[in-house]
Parts: structure tokens; sequence; C-alpha cells
């Protein structure tokens, strides 16, 4: 017989996921609802609502894909990758390299841009790229968690509509910490995930797509055999090779005709509700605030340490922040005894970056000067304790003085 489940009382101060709002954890002990109840149908319109907001967009087509982050992103590049589409990936860092193996699963003809992990492209690059590669399809991340860094967007839409490419950008780790607007950058496809600056758990994948990609994937519209009628429009394109990741009968399940598509995730869809009503209730500019307060604090205290920030600092992320291990110091036993003496989490690195890096996260319900003060003191007790000199008590104070 297995025990009851009580996890230890963590603070999750990595890259993601971390501690979801009590809120959002209230929200999903709420009576389940058939999928076709009004009641539920009406919480699936307010979702839509709500994340228009949240993407700061006028979007029709705004909803929730069922899975983790990973899931939108399958979706969205499923959806509007053709076989033989070039599809051109702007890589700076992992999660760049995965947007390449997905388009290449989905048939695409990948052209891979590669940048040094703890850097960005410059607009140059990038038009220089499109114009040079002429693809159908630009996949880039906002913000990659792996290095830190987020790449500016404000004129890679209008150099993609210059040379008739779609723009997908993963916002995964920046949504609701880091101004995003959706509709004023002219961002054809956007998706995201709960579990970093939505300050929910993950398993439930917002994302919203303009008219142009929709019809884009409008094209490859096949209604499942047993749901379609004479009367159902049919796309003209190739059929999208995923069933479940198929946008074109996710719109469909979402719009007022509600074909079934799949069994919406009903206590996710109530996490996704509470976390935008959360965040649009703050406000999103006192979001952003919030967010980079909490990672000015952190890199305040840091420095105080003597610690090294990794990455072009012009470019970090507000809600992540990459650490230098000091030499002579064991990166994994400094995260052990921080999760084992502190109940605190903080992030490992991948790649080329395993062991020389920690990830520190400041975003969603942990962007709290509590957060920040009390993983500084932790990190400082266990450096200490690895024999690592540091200035006692002068990170704390650092990160105080931000916040005073």
């Amino acid at each position: 017989m297995v025990d009851d489940l009580n996890p230890a009382p963590r603070l999750l101060m990595g890259p993601g996921p971390i501690n979801a709002d009590p809120r959002v954890l209230r929200a999903m002990s709420a009576q389940l609802l058939g999928q076709f109840d009004p009641q539920f149908r009406g919480y699936m319109r307010e979702v839509s609502e709500l994340y228009r907001g949240v993407f700061q967009t006028k979007n029709r087509r705004t909803l929730l894909v069922d899975g983790t982050a990973r899931a939108a992103i399958e979706a969205a590049l499923a959806s509007l990758i053709e076989p033989g589409d070039r599809v051109l990936v702007p890589i700076f860092g992992r999660f760049g390299h995965l947007k390449a193996e997905i388009a290449r699963r989905c048939g695409g003809e990948v052209v891979a841009l590669e940048r040094e992990w703890g850097s960005v492209f410059a607009e140059e690059e990038l038009e220089k790229a499109v114009r040079q590669h002429k693809p159908r399809l630009v996949a880039v991340s906002h913000g990659d968690t792996s290095t830190t860094m987020a790449q500016p967007l404000t004129e890679l839409a209008t150099i993609c509509r210059a040379h008739d490419a779609l723009l997908y950008v993963d916002a995964t780790a920046t949504l609701g910490g880091v101004d995003l607007p959706v509709d004023s950058w002219n961002l054809d496809v956007v998706s995201a995930g709960l579990q970093k600056c939505l300050g929910g758990p993950s398993g439930s994948a917002p994302l919203t797509l303009n008219g142009r990609a929709e019809k884009r994937v409008l094209r490859r519209r096949h209604t499942e055999q047993g749901l379609r009628t004479k009367d159902d429009p049919q796309g003209d394109g190739p059929i999208i090779r995923s069933n479940y990741f198929d946008l074109a009968m996710i719109m469909d399940y979402w719009s007022e005709r509600a074909l079934n598509h799949h069994t919406e995730a009903t206590s996710m869809l109530y996490a996704a509700r509470e976390c935008a009503r959360i965040l649009l209730q703050e406000g999103l500019a006192k979001s952003f605030a919030r967010h980079a307060l909490a990672s000015k604090a952190l890199t305040a205290g840091l420095s105080a340490m003597g610690l090294g920030l990794f990455g072009d600092q012009k470019y970090k992320m507000p809600n992540v922040t990459g650490v230098y291990v000091p030499e002579g110091v064991n990166a994994d036993r400094v995260r052990r005894a921080m999760l084992e003496h502190f109940n605190i989490e903080i992030g490992t690195s991948f790649g080329p970056l395993h062991g020389r890096i920690w990830r520190i996260g400041t975003m969603g319900y942990n962007a709290r000067q509590d957060a920040v003060l009390t993983t500084l003191a932790a990190l400082e007790a266990v450096l200490s304790q690895e024999k690592h000199k540091v200035p006692r008590g002068a990170a704390v104070d650092a990160a105080l003085s931000v916040y005073r």
C-alpha cells in the first residue's frame, strides 16, 4: 500500500515549473462538468476572451491545446508545415533545436541558424536569412530558458511579411512576464504554457493564431470520418499528419459548432482560466514590472556574492537568470544541498552549459520579494558550506536595497 500523497513544500526557483498560485490550485478542485454542458462551453468562451487579453490580440482563434507547452508547439508546427515547406529556425538555445526537430518530423526542409548560447540574433542577420532562404515559416523562441536570453521580435514579423513567410513564436518562457503584444507586433501564431510566468501547473497550452495563419491551417482541414457530414468543408491541402495536434479540428471544437475532437481537460481549463484572470486582474504592466524588479533584485544579490552572470545582459529575460558556477564548486552538489536543507530548487543547465551555470527563475507566483531573499540567503549558506568564500549578508542586503 502506498502512502498518502504528501510532497515536501518546495520553493521552485528554477526555470520552470514554478509554484502554482494557490488560487489556481483551488480553481482546479472545482466540480467536473461534461464537455458539452452549457456551463462548460461558457467557461471555454471565457478562456478565449481572457487569453485575448493576455496575448494582447483580437484573434478569434485563441484557445487551449491540452498538454504541456510542447503540445502547442507541436500543434502549431504540425498544422502549419506541409511536407517540403522550407522552415527557418533561429537557434540560440536548446528550444530552438526542439523546434527544428519537430519541423523535420513534420516533413519540413529546415534551415537552422545558430548563435553562440548566451547571445541572440541581430535584426539584420534574420532579414538576410529570410531573404536568402525564402522560408514559408519562421519558427523562433521569444525567450529560451536554457540560455536565459530573449530574442527581440519587434521587426521580425515585418521582415516575414515582406517575404511572404508566416511567423510562429514560442512564448512558453515569457507570456505574462514580458511584454508580447501579438497584434501590434503582427505575430501570426504564438503559443505558451501555464507553468512559468502565468503561475500555474504544466498541462495546458494557450495558443493564438491570426487570419493569415488560420487560412493556411484551414487549407488542410479534413474532418474525421464518423463526424463528417456532406456539408462539412474540406481543405484542398495535404492532411495534417497528427490527429491530436490538428489545429483545424481543435478550432472546430472550440468554435460554436463544438465539433467533438477530444475530451477537454476540465481541471486544466479551470487552471488556465484562473491564471489568466489573476494576471489580468493584476494588470499586464504591473506583472511585467514585478518580474523586472525581481530580476533586478536577484541579479544585484548574486553580484554582491561575487558570482558572475551568464550571457549578454542586454538581452537577458527578466524571469530567468543564468549564474556561473564558481571554480572548484560542484554544481550538482550545491543544487542538492539547496533542496535537502532549504527545500529550494534551482535549475541545472543543458548541453554546452551543463555544470557551468545554474538557472534561477523569478516568475509567476514566485516573482516575490520573500522568495528572492530566501533563495539568495540559502545559496549564500550552501556556498559557504562548500568552502567557497562569500561576503556574508551582502546578497540579501543588495537585493533589499533594490526592493526599497
